[in-house]
């Protein structure tokens, strides 16, 4: 399942991502609030369970979300995305899977693996700027479920289609939330038109 945002802010601040003389703090703030919606819209999702709360009156049914949340950034760049979804839900717990893309296969390889006791019971939101090759995310969300966790949601900012279809093959299961599918990757494995390198811009590098 693949949900391409289609809102104002959104778009305005893709636009700001994709500009080529973008400095990084303008860049960083355009990628916080793209991410905190796509963590909005991708909460839609979230089952809730009822329960009842003592307001200063009476008591109120109400409800509240089921199941804790967990947020897992692909190192570099989705770390980035992890301030936005955390604006939304500060209570969630951190994930953290480092895999570096080799230039010459254009495959991920790990170094780092990290994950929260609670990743078993809880909805993940694994999330990376970019959905290129779609390698990267399959490998990552491979992992998760390793690691016991059930319920998966892949938030990113921009998508080719080759991504989507690699990524959605391997977990048909996953639903996928960008702000843009593009049209394509370069020889290179690169989205185009992108927005340049999401980790470097990001930094500074």
């Amino acid at each position: 399942m693949l949900t391409v945002l289609d809102h104002p802010i959104v778009h305005d601040r893709l636009a700001r991502l994709r500009h080529r003389d973008t400095e990084p703090e303008a860049f960083r703030r355009a990628l916080h609030q793209i991410s905190r919606i796509l963590a909005c819209e991708a909460a839609r999702l979230l089952p809730l369970r009822d329960t009842e709360t003592p307001t200063p009156l009476t008591t109120a049914r109400t409800k509240e979300l089921a199941r804790p949340i967990v947020v897992v950034p692909i190192l570099r760049a989705g770390l980035g995305m992890v301030h936005g979804v955390l604006d939304l839900l500060p209570e969630a717990r951190v994930g953290h899977i480092g895999l570096a893309r080799n230039e010459e296969t254009h495959l991920p390889e790990a170094y780092y693996h990290k994950m929260p006791q609670a990743i078993t019971g809880a909805d993940v939101f694994l999330v990376d700027p970019m959905l290129a090759t779609g390698n990267s995310a399959v490998e990552a969300a491979t992992q998760i479920k390793a690691g016991g966790a059930l319920r998966l949601i892949f938030l990113s900012i921009i998508a080719a289609p080759e991504g989507v279809a690699t990524f959605a093959a391997a977990h048909p299961d996953v639903p996928v939330f960008t702000a843009a599918l593009d049209d394509g990757l370069t020889p290179h494995a690169y989205i185009t038109p992108g927005l340049g390198d999401a980790g470097d811009r990001y930094c500074g590098t």
